[in-house]
């Protein structure tokens, strides 16, 4: 006997979900759309499926947004497995070496002074990146390899937090764009044992980390279905680190309209988050001097949104 079937619905709003390990970013996507039967819903950067930690998971109008978080910075506490060389870089793959490591702590610290500030980072073979429409993690499986052009990426923090014999625990802040596997492969190469990441948790994204609401899919779950869009932070919260601008009724309408509003003497210049009469977040818009303000990207304003909160001040 099959229950009553619960309609998708339009929810919006952020959750800062602590992805557990063993599952794609996209599937843990997929479980938290049906925990609010959210008709939309997108995140914004990929977890390696051995990855947990902090995946911003955005439902319905917040998803308009999530772009703005793709180019932050990440935080990540890595597990660095010296000596063991595999053919994805990280302990999943299959491993090609393994040789008996000594190393000091010295050592290690000299190699991880090389990585600090900006560096050219070569992206591997196993990775969403495409080759003429086909993702090169595809083409790695099938035994294939092409050349790839080194990436610019910026290191900003990379602290020896542990070492224990054979494996090393790093806490890496880095820019968009930085694969952690490869700079555990590069790394060893530098300390001539070779080594691959044994374990990687995102602790932050931009200004959100893991104990800030953070929570995982059985918390979740244990929340009742009509109390769960409390969990939610509102859609601007993805963008709380541009300047505000507050509009009247009448400057938002033009901008719904796709006109600009001129105001001559705004202190506001690039993007801004820009709010209506009622406080209400409208979405982002440009500002260019001497004070036009052009819409980039703004909320639906057609139908009742299901989790009218406040929004950021």
């Amino acid at each position: 006997m099959s229950g009553t079937r619960v309609p998708w619905r339009a929810v919006d709003g952020v959750l800062l979900l602590d992805k557990p390990g063993g599952i794609s970013s996209n599937a843990a996507l997929q479980m938290v759309r049906r925990l609010f039967r959210a008709e939309k819903g997108g995140h914004t950067g990929t977890l390696d499926p051995m990855a947990t930690g902090l995946l911003p998971v955005c439902l319905g109008e917040a998803t308009k947004f999530s772009h703005l978080l793709l180019g932050a910075d990440k935080r990540y506490l890595a597990s660095v497995q010296l000596g063991v060389t595999t053919t994805t870089g990280d302990l999943e793959g299959e491993i090609v070496r393994r040789i008996p490591v000594s190393v000091s702590r010295d050592e290690v610290e000299a190699v991880l002074g090389r990585f600090r500030g900006p560096i050219q980072q070569i992206p591997p073979m196993y990775s969403a990146i495409k080759h003429e429409g086909q993702p090169l993690y595809k083409l790695a499986r099938a035994g294939g390899e092409i050349p790839r052009a080194p990436r610019s990426i910026i290191i900003h923090s990379l602290s020896l937090m542990r070492i224990e014999g054979d494996q090393l625990q790093l806490a890496v802040n880095c820019s968009k764009g930085t694969y952690v596997r490869v700079l555990a492969e590069d790394i060893g190469n530098l300390l001539g044992c070779g080594a691959c990441l044994a374990g990687l948790r995102r602790e932050g994204v931009g200004s959100f980390t893991l104990s800030g609401r953070a929570l995982t899919l059985e918390q979740v779950e244990l929340v009742a279905p009509a109390e769960r869009d409390a969990l939610l932070l509102p859609a601007d919260a993805l963008v709380a680190g541009l300047p505000r601008l507050d509009l009247d009724a009448g400057e938002a309408l033009r901008l719904f309209h796709g006109q600009p509003v001129e105001r001559a003497g705004a202190r506001v210049a690039g993007l801004a988050r820009i709010y209506g009469a009622n406080c209400e977040f409208l979405g982002v818009a440009e500002v260019t001097p001497p004070g036009r303000i052009v819409p980039r990207r703004l909320r639906a304003q057609s139908r009742d949104r299901s989790v009218p909160r406040a929004s950021i001040s």
